[in-house]
């Protein structure tokens, strides 16, 4: 659809901004709007919903927050629908993470139950071109660690590419907007940070050599050491 006319009713009582808000949010779950739509125009809106433009801005600004919606101005401006990114997920999460009581070990457990399913797919699905851009990834980690260069992006990088190698397209956005706010820092701060990075960079070679052989047991356990390092956590021998 090209714009949300005949959909929308007038909101009633307070809080009118924030109705607004939940109508256009029903209206983009159920599939009635979608990337790439416009709403009506600001005047329109405002009949429609019978409040102010004022209070369609604000509705509006929130969606816009939200990554949902952008405002383009000019005679072919107007109210898009946008499909939310990646780092705008990431950015909730992390608040959310970050106002909760949530322990380092959770975050790791958290993280093993998540990377553990997508090993599982990526040793089944693997491809040559993915097998070999993971290769490339342990050597160019391996070669900065020897010339004294350490990027732990790069350890997060590894495992945004393995996500990748899964072949599914839920499971590697999803494992995108997580990496950021359950990355391991809290953990790897409690170990020496060269031998952090030399662990690092081991478990990542070791997990691609169990790739390569599509060995799924070897792959699972690999990753269970590497997440679960500097943890309470036991993790059962495979």
């Amino acid at each position: 659809m090209s714009d949300g006319a005949g959909y929308l009713s007038p909101v009633t009582g307070g809080r009118a901004s924030q109705q607004i808000v939940q109508q256009i949010l029903a209206l983009l779950r159920s599939g009635k709007l979608g990337a790439g739509d416009r709403l009506p125009p600001e005047r329109q809106l405002a009949e429609d919903f019978g409040v102010s433009r004022v209070t369609v801005r604000d509705a509006l600004r929130v969606l816009e927050a939200q990554g949902l919606m952008t405002v383009k101005v000019g005679a072919s401006g107007g109210a898009f629908v946008t499909a939310p990114s990646v780092s705008v997920l990431g950015d909730r999460l992390h608040d959310l993470l970050a106002l909760s009581t949530i322990t380092p070990e959770e975050v790791a457990e958290a993280r093993l139950v998540m990377e553990l399913g997508i090993v599982s797919l990526a040793v089944e699905r693997a491809t040559d071109d993915d097998l070999e851009a993971l290769r490339a990834m342990c050597e160019a980690a391996e070669a900065a660690l020897a010339a004294g260069r350490y990027d732990p992006q790069v350890a997060n990088d590894f495992h945004g590419r393995l996500a990748i190698a899964a072949h599914n397209a839920a499971v590697t956005k999803i494992a995108e907007s997580f990496r950021g706010p359950l990355r391991m820092a809290a953990l790897r701060a409690r170990e020496d940070a060269d031998g952090a990075y030399q662990r690092t960079v081991q478990d990542h070679r070791d997990l691609f050599e169990a790739l390569l052989r599509r060995d799924a047991d070897r792959a699972s356990a690999v990753m269970s050491r590497h997440l679960t390092r500097g943890t309470t956590l036991s993790v059962p021998p495979r």
